[in-house]
């Protein structure tokens, strides 16, 4: 244990979150790796030295923006199912809410994320928390008599594979189908094959 306590990250500042959601936006529509810090201050009218709040660099800056583009994205799904009991709704909602939030992402914007490991790590990431959160909605339908128990385990494993298939660009290459389209399907996929009767 360390013998003093640690220092608590600061939060943004008002500022700092419009400008973290204006970055958002932008990132989300056009992408990030093409743009200078330069051409991020004139598209935001602000200076740089107010970017330099957010990051040191274009490339820390970039991290900040998809991590927050994930973490409210995961944060605008877990509230679709709060309060969702039935296993099939959940899932339906949780992977109709993943599908939604990646329709907001251009393709300019994934490639960017795809071929910046330290953007692809933060997807990854958060890729794995849905593959997860996916495991145990299976596991609850399962318990709850509302998904059949042949093979729920493997199921479970597949999707999470399934996820990082999406995740990683290779469900993409192969078919051509976007990762929110790719979520859609798997969402068919485990509610028709897990279903009773």
């Amino acid at each position: 244990m360390p013998s003093q306590p640690l220092r608590s990250r600061r939060q943004p500042t008002a500022r700092q979150q419009v400008l973290l959601g204006e970055l958002e936006e932008l990132f989300l529509a056009e992408g990030f790796r093409e743009f200078t810090l330069d051409d991020l201050a004139a598209r935001l009218h602000c200076s740089k030295s107010t970017l330099y709040t957010l990051a040191s660099s274009k490339e820390q800056l970039a991290v900040k923006v998809v991590a927050h583009f994930f973490k409210g994205a995961a944060e605008r799904i877990e509230e679709r199912i709060d309060g969702v009991a039935d296993a099939r709704e959940v899932i339906a909602l949780y992977l109709a809410g993943i599908a939604d939030e990646l329709k907001r992402a251009s393709e300019t914007f994934m490639a960017d994320v795809a071929a910046f490991e330290p953007a692809r790590v933060t997807y990854e990431l958060n890729s794995q928390a849905a593959a997860g959160r996916i495991r145990s909605f299976i596991a609850k339908g399962v318990a709850d008599g509302v998904f059949r128990d042949v093979h729920a385990t493997l199921i479970a494993e597949m999707a999470g594979l399934l996820v990082e298939g999406i995740q990683t660009g290779v469900v993409r290459a192969r078919t051509g189908v976007s990762d929110a389209d790719a979520f859609t399907a798997l969402a068919e996929l485990l509610l028709g094959g897990l279903r009773v009767g």
